[in-house]
């Protein structure tokens, strides 16, 4: 409980007193068992908005107080005091996400489909939907872009086809955009969008009486099916069997699989191996943060739709600074826009600077290649800048890898990114490094790699608790 508490304390330093007593007070519990934050609320809605508005704040905040990312749970707890019997509004700022018209939300057919607002009974409003030429993809993500569109194209051909990828960069938008592509063809073929927690819900309700044939003729008429957020499917054995047939008659038939998850199929737990198997005998692709010159096309194109002006010189200052995901961007421009509006006051750099402080104070406490590339050299005694030359010599080298390994773990920097910093080395120079350094974990090799007599845990604890005291 002193943990919680510690937890919850950097937490509301992080959201603001108001917003954290409005969304964290008494209708909000959070635990800490073994591995899991529980995070829980006492409605839909408001579990909803928490995991879609807070997650990064959370995790940033258990990371400080517990030295370590524990897995997050959001769920329902109805015995919590809900503040309104009707579902309680979002903030200005919040709802102020609606009045700039982003070109990858165009509505697609005014239809209704099932998406992450769907309700239990699957009745939901047409809404939304994102487009791929709405997904800016940067150098990174070229290859995601096309496979996407291959899916569309000529269903089939790469299934099952599976996005991987840290909250922020995108899955979502690459799902939706293909279903968006595939409604927006003629004659084309038929897709349906849903979350694993859909999926699961929809299954269980038929079971209880909706009836299975239905469903399966549902899930398993579709040219593409298209489930989000895989890893929620973690131990729903029943569920797991189903989806598993679901995969295998739509694969069988020449049919298109779209899935997604938070981390690659070698990682997702509980899953079974023959579900992994089946996913891992397909295409997997994984999505990529936005590196700089990406944000700042994402900036310019949120300027460009915004109701507001944004200068060239706050564009590249949000860019510079915001460097978590692209919701964030859009936070910035959106926050931007509503105090121009509400002051009457045109955006400038200062006003800019003077607006978005704390959510640059925030980006600001996430580690930076910079900052691993000093605490390295710092710990390791080695020259400040010898990680990024040419020099091959076995201790630079060693220490190079793990700085890779640190900046994989601590940031959300593109392999592009990281690799360039490292002395140009390419791609799978990074993921070469780190699975060694995993390697060198799992059989507790000795730091004697880095000269040192520490045992490699230690010297990674050493150097994260000076990353973290900044």
């Amino acid at each position: 409980m002193e943990i919680v508490s510690v937890l919850r304390a950097r937490l509301a330093d992080k959201v603001g007193k108001e917003r954290f007593e409005l969304w964290f007070g008494q209708s909000t519990s959070i635990e800490l068992v073994e591995d899991n934050l529980g995070v829980a609320a006492p409605s839909r809605f408001f579990r909803d908005f928490l995991r879609s508005s807070f997650r990064e704040q959370i995790e940033t905040a258990a990371f400080e107080t517990l030295g370590r990312r524990p897995k997050l749970v959001f769920r329902i707890d109805e015995s919590l005091p809900n503040p309104s019997k009707s579902e309680p509004a979002q903030p200005a700022v919040a709802s102020n996400l609606q009045t700039i018209k982003l070109s990858e939300h165009t509505p697609d057919k005014a239809e209704p489909s099932v998406g992450k607002s769907a309700s239990r009974t699957g009745k939901v409003a047409p809404r939304k939907f994102a487009t791929l030429d709405g997904f800016i993809a940067g150098q990174a993500n070229q290859m995601v872009v096309s496979v996407a569109g291959k899916a569309v194209e000529h269903p089939g051909h790469f299934s099952p086809l599976m996005f991987h990828g840290p909250t922020g960069v995108g899955k979502t938008h690459i799902l939706e955009g293909i279903r968006t592509a595939a409604r927006r063809r003629p004659g084309g073929p038929t897709a349906m969008y849903l979350t694993a927690e859909q999926f699961t819900t929809f299954f269980v309700d038929a079971l209880r009486g909706s009836g299975l044939p239905s469903f399966r003729r549902k899930y398993r008429g579709v040219d593409i099916l298209i489930i989000d957020d895989i890893q929620f499917f973690r131990g729903k054995r029943s569920t797991l069997v189903e989806l598993h047939y679901t995969i295998d008659t739509l694969i069988r038939e020449g049919r298109q699989v779209v899935l997604a998850a938070d981390r690659p199929p070698s990682e997702l737990e509980g899953l079974g191996a023959e579900l992994i198997t089946r996913i891992e005998g397909g295409m997997i692709a994984a999505i990529e943060p936005p590196d700089r010159a990406t944000r700042l096309g994402i900036v310019a194109k949120l300027a460009k739709q915004s109701t507001v002006r944004i200068p060239q010189d706050v564009q590249e200052f949000i860019a510079s600074r915001l460097t978590s995901h692209a919701r964030e961007l859009s936070g910035a421009i959106c926050r931007l826009q509503a105090t121009s509006e509400a002051f009457d006051r045109p955006v400038t750099l200062d006003m800019a600077e003077e607006t978005l402080a704390d959510m640059v104070r925030h980006s600001g406490r996430l580690v930076r290649l910079p900052d691993i590339q000093r605490a390295v050299c710092n710990n390791l005694g080695l020259e400040p800048e010898s990680l990024q030359s040419a020099r091959k010599a076995k201790t630079i080298n060693h220490a190079r890898m793990l700085a890779m390994w640190l900046a994989r773990k601590h940031t959300r920097a593109a392999l592009s990114e990281i690799s360039t910093f490292f002395g140009r080395r390419s791609h799978s120079t990074v993921i070469s490094a780190q699975r060694r350094v995993d390697g060198w974990i799992a059989s507790e090799t000795p730091s004697r790699l880095f000269e040192d007599t520490s045992t490699i845990d230690e010297t990674i604890r050493r150097i994260e608790q000076s990353l973290l005291a900044g």
